[in-house]
């Protein structure tokens, strides 16, 4: 789930049971779930850190499909940003 020591606080042992049990869910399934997890999250957030999030998921979306359709070419090749790339970090 995370590959940076700025994000290793989120590899909870819940949230990694949550996360590996939702794998198990055909993908409609999981769909809605992440629909039914967003008016929570959406509640709970400004409309500017909505909008951050919607654009990491989008991101993280975008990276993972680059990732797959040129394999074993690393992170430096890629085109999409990621949350480093766009944090500053």
């Amino acid at each position: 789930m995370t590959t940076s020591q700025e994000t290793d606080w989120m590899n909870h042992p819940v949230l990694r049971r949550l996360v590996d049990e939702a794998k198990t869910l055909s993908v409609l399934e999981r769909i809605t779930l992440v629909k039914g997890l967003v008016p929570g999250i959406a509640d709970a957030l400004t409309e500017e850190e909505y909008e951050t999030f919607i654009t990491y998921v989008r991101l993280k979306g975008e990276r993972f499909q680059e990732a797959k359709s040129h394999p074993g070419e690393g992170r430096a090749g890629r085109h999409t940003p990621g949350e480093r790339v766009v944090e500053g970090r």
